[in-house]
């Protein structure tokens, strides 16, 4: 399973870019607006640190205005992806910005038949978002669920990123299921590495390490 950040934070980005095992980044108009810079300019410096998928999403809500913000979000750089969202008019805009090849991450998925349907529109990643559904009393990684069996019955291309995780056990669930994309803020990727046994041992391990050198500097 792939890993994005979910965050336009430059400093987190090359942090977790520094780990080695990042692989794209998703972006929002909520993130981008935290960094109080020029979402543009933003934009191209997180793809000057990521050579993966880079996504960007428009704000306009009819076809023509997403299809014009789209083509020029996309002059960024080759690795810029399109977040639309699902709805009727994001579903027309994907299929022309498909057949333009452009990339697209069809944002805010919270059904599989929206899934299932920007799939045939040419999308080229779709985000259920599980912690919304979560704070609602829906199972959210019911969804990624779906959505998977529904992509391996018909052999569709679309990947899956598993969005709004809150916490490392979304992140588990979602390889479990054989999702292809996890994108993760920053604070849940540092989570997934630490564990209470871990430091333990270490701790351990550096103490018995002192003791010993101790008696052979008495020796």
């Amino acid at each position: 399973m792939k890993l994005f950040i979910d965050t336009a934070n430059l400093e987190q980005i090359k942090k977790a870019h520094s780990y080695g095992v990042l692989d794209g980044v998703t972006t929002n108009p909520t993130l981008l607006s935290r960094e109080g810079s020029e979402p543009i300019d933003q934009l191209k410096k997180i793809v000057e640190v990521v050579k993966g998928p880079v996504s960007a999403e428009v704000t306009s809500l009819e076809k023509e205005g997403m299809v014009k913000e789209a083509k020029e979000l996309a002059k960024i750089a080759s690795n810029i992806v399109i977040k639309v969202p699902c709805t009727t008019e994001g579903l027309a805009t994907t299929k022309e910005l498909s057949l333009a090849g452009i990339k697209t991450n069809l944002t805010l998925c919270f059904s599989a038949s929206q899934a299932l349907l920007v799939a045939k529109a040419g999308a080229t990643f779709v985000s259920p978002f599980v912690g919304r559904l979560d704070d609602i009393s829906a199972e959210g990684m019911d969804l990624v669920a779906d959505i998977k069996t529904i992509y391996n019955n018909f052999g569709i291309d679309t990947e899956i990123i598993v969005a709004s995780i809150r916490h490392p056990i979304h992140f588990l669930e979602a390889a479990r299921i054989g999702a292809d994309i996890a994108t993760v803020p920053f604070a849940v990727i540092e989570k997934l590495m630490k564990h209470p046994l871990t430091d333990i041992g270490i701790k351990r391990f550096l103490a018995d390490w002192d003791k010993l050198k101790k008696k052979l500097d008495q020796e």
